[in-house]
This record gives structure tokens, sequence and C-alpha cells, in this order.
């Protein structure tokens, strides 16, 4: 077994470990991704992100949560990816591949935009586990559902800060209502195109920046009136911009090398 190597990146402090295996054929189980992911006995993510090969596009990727989970989308992980393999190719447009679907990506100057694709709209493909309002959800605060890749429930509150995340947030990941649990967000509207959030995510707990979120946010915001379709959102790790078009939710914000390294054979074969 050959040493695996690594990329540390961030996107508005969501942090991601990259692996790059292209050129390498290493089975991702839930045990190597909950490894990887330990912040104390490996190197600590939000998310895993894999860059593997693709026919119809530059690359394709998957996603881990740090439960081990696969995840659907992974908005900022999907701009990291996207900003190293423009870095390798100097090029400033990608096409990505991920199971929800084929997703473009750019660079200008320092920040990478990525179009999420439409939002999910129907509760059966949310999915929801029954026939509801996605607008005024049968929970306590009437939060919003819909699906930006994942699933999501957008609360909008007085004060996103006076949020007990670590109470609340696990509760309604797991509410019956969400059959393959849920990303949770709560929101509160700081001004006409500006909205303040903080997030719960499925598999990965309290995070400094999530981008599906970020824009499931801004859609649930333009269906209520509260804001239009283009906003900026104040995430704990920074801003990121959502701007809901008629080709989809683009998704832009910074993105952040930190290191390079590589895990070594013995802690592989410690997690088989």
């Amino acid at each position: 077994m050959q040493a695996l190597p690594f990329i540390k990146m961030h996107g508005a402090g969501n942090d991601f470990v990259v692996l790059d295996l292209r050129a390498r054929d290493v089975e991702i189980t839930p045990g190597l991704a909950c490894g990887i992911g330990d912040r104390h006995r490996g190197v600590g993510f939000d998310q895993l992100v894999v860059i593997g090969e693709a026919q119809d596009a530059d690359a394709a990727l998957r996603f881990f949560n740090a439960d081990g989970s696969e995840a659907g989308a992974c908005g900022n992980g999907t701009r990291c990816a996207a900003a190293l393999l423009m870095g390798e190719s100097s090029t400033d447009r990608h096409a990505l591949q991920t199971v929800s679907g084929r997703l473009e990506a750019r660079r200008e100057g320092g920040r990478v935009s990525v179009n999420m694709g439409q939002p999910v709209l129907d509760w059966q493909r949310i999915p929801l586990a029954r026939d509801v309002d996605i607008d005024a959800l049968p929970l306590p605060g009437a939060p919003s559902a819909l699906g930006m890749g994942n699933p999501h429930c957008v609360f909008f509150v007085d004060d996103a800060e006076a949020v007990d995340l670590a109470t609340i947030g696990p509760k309604i990941e797991t509410d019956p209502l969400f059959p393959q649990r849920t990303n949770v967000e709560f929101v509160h509207v700081a001004g006409p195109d500006r909205l303040r959030m903080r997030v719960w995510e499925r598999g990965a707990g309290i995070t400094l920046a999530c981008g599906s979120g970020a824009c499931a946010a801004a859609v649930a915001a333009a269906r209520r009136g509260l804001t239009g379709r283009k906003v900026a959102l104040a995430v704990d790790g920074g801003v990121l911009g959502v701007d809901w078009r008629e080709d989809g939710v683009w998704l832009t914000g910074p993105v952040s090398h930190v290191f390079r390294g590589e895990l070594v054979p013995e802690f592989l074969a410690s997690q088989s």
C-alpha cells in the first residue's frame, strides 16, 4: 500500500480534504472517510472531496461527510475542487460531474463560482416523508424545505446568532419528516439583499459555512418574498454570494489552499 497524497482546503471556513484519485484505485469506505475526518486521529474535515475521471466532464466528484456517509452535493467543496483543476489547466471554466448532475464552475479573480442547478421543490424528490407545504412545514417555526443536491430545512428566525444549533440541529436533522435526514439552516434577514445564516449539516454537525445550504436559504428567502434572487450570505466563516438565475442557482465565494500532505500506509491500513 502506497502513501496517499491529499490537499487541505476551505471555502469560507467550510473545510475539506481533497483526494485526487484520477490515477489511483482507492476504495473510499465509510471507515476510511471517518478516519481521515477525525480531527484528533486523522486530518479533519467537514467533507471529504474525491476527484475522479469522467467521460463527459473535466472530472467527477464524490463527497463524504465526517460521519462516513456520502453527500449528494457540496457547493464549497465543488468550488475548491474546481479551483485545483483550473490551476492545473490554466483555464477559468470547468464542468464537473456529481451524483446530483453536471455542474459548471467558473473562476473570476480570486473567487470561484459554481452553478448548483435549479432547486428541487417537489416534496417526493427533496425528499419528505409526506405531502406538505414546503414553504411552511408542519414543524415549530414553519420552516421551508427544498433540495439543492441535498435535502435542506430552512428556518427564518429573529436572530440566527441566538439559536442553540447544537441542541436544535440534530433534532431537526433526524425528524421523521426527513427520510434521508436533512441539513438545517437558521437565517435572519439582515437587509434587502443580505442574509445571516448559521448551519447544522447532515453528517457533519455545526460548520462555518455550507454552500448548498446558502443556496437553499437564498431560494427559500426569495420564495417567501423576503429578498430578491441575488443575495450575500454572512456565515460564520465569511461571506458567500448566491444568485438564483434562469439557468440555476450560482454560488460564489473565496477558496483557500491550506497545505498538502500524505496519508501514510500504516494509517490507511488501520482504517480498512
